[in-house]
């Protein structure tokens, strides 16, 4: 089995008396997506400032990642850059140590203009991360289409603007992709990728499925997974015990419990991971550790 992280994450915990050595865990929140809304929950973060106090009380609990979409006043996703720009400049000002990934999903957004827009920010406001996900797949009601063009087209860009991307896979063929764009030098190392389970339409979150896709993936890969609406906690679950990183937030499930009767925050849901990791003996990684694990520079004082 692949190991979640080849890299070095630095100093390893143990499980006392188990004789495992495990990597301290990465989590990264994705805190708004582009489909939940106020009426879904009420604390779906919508404006600049409610994500970047989100991201913050996300960091202090265990976040070191946080996965941005824009949108705009009326709370329609937007691909415009100086929306993002100002989420950006948001969350630098409230956690600079944190490390922003935003979307360039093609979800809503087909041109290659568009979904590179945030890619062109500068300074201070250019995301360390961008999603970039490896192949086209239907969600429960409409597709994300993402044809090879674009996706090298947009790898080609974060490479030139030296922005990591957050490789997106909800099928196994997609890390077979993977292994060819890494083959023909179009990603370059250190590696990080999500991986999706349980939405309709794309992989069933299933142990069996999870092992066969950790079993495909590049070599010196760090890998995280995220379970799709009821499934989130279960698949965060495996991924903890099974030495990968995880993806937990409200763009992914909006409720707390399996019932649908208490909605979520995104700091709750990062809460009840830490003390799972922490049960299960492993600390969580310090922001520099993965900056220094991704290949992402420390912010410009």
């Amino acid at each position: 089995m692949a190991d979640g992280n080849h890299l070095n994450l630095g100093d390893r915990g143990s499980v006392e008396g188990a004789g495992w050595m495990y990597p301290p865990l990465i989590i990264n929140s994705a805190l708004t997506g582009i489909i939940p809304s106020k009426k879904d929950n009420q604390h779906v973060p919508i404006s600049p400032a409610e994500i970047a106090q989100d991201a913050k009380r996300c960091y202090e609990a265990g976040t070191r990642i946080v996965h941005v979409h824009a949108r705009d006043a009326d709370g329609t996703a937007t691909w415009n850059p100086s929306i993002y720009a100002e989420i950006i400049g948001s969350i630098r000002e409230v956690c600079p140590e944190l490390i922003v990934c935003t979307s360039t999903s093609g979800r809503n957004f087909s041109e290659l203009e568009k979904r590179s827009a945030v890619l062109q920010l500068k300074g201070k406001l250019r995301p360390d991360m961008a999603s970039l996900t490896l192949g086209s797949m239907n969600f429960p009601k409409q597709a994300s289409v993402n044809p090879p063009e674009v996706v090298q087209g947009l790898a080609q860009i974060m490479a030139e603007n030296g922005i990591k991307p957050e490789l997106e896979v909800f099928e196994p063929g997609m890390i077979d992709y993977a292994h060819y764009l890494i083959e023909k030098g179009i990603l370059k190392p250190p590696f990080y990728m999500n991986m999706f389970l349980g939405s309709l339409g794309t992989t069933s979150a299933k142990p069996e499925n999870l092992v066969h896709m950790i079993n495909a993936l590049p070599e010196g890969i760090v890998w995280a997974v995220a379970g799709v609406g009821r499934f989130q906690l279960y698949v965060n679950v495996m991924a903890v015990a099974m030495q990968g990183n995880v993806r937990v937030g409200i763009e992914d499930n909006i409720w707390y419990d399996a019932k649908r009767t208490r909605p979520a925050t995104n700091v709750d849901l990062v809460k009840r991971l830490v003390g799972i990791a922490q049960s299960m003996g492993r600390r969580l990684a310090t922001a520099a550790e993965v900056r220094a694990a991704l290949g992402i520079a420390p912010l410009a004082p």
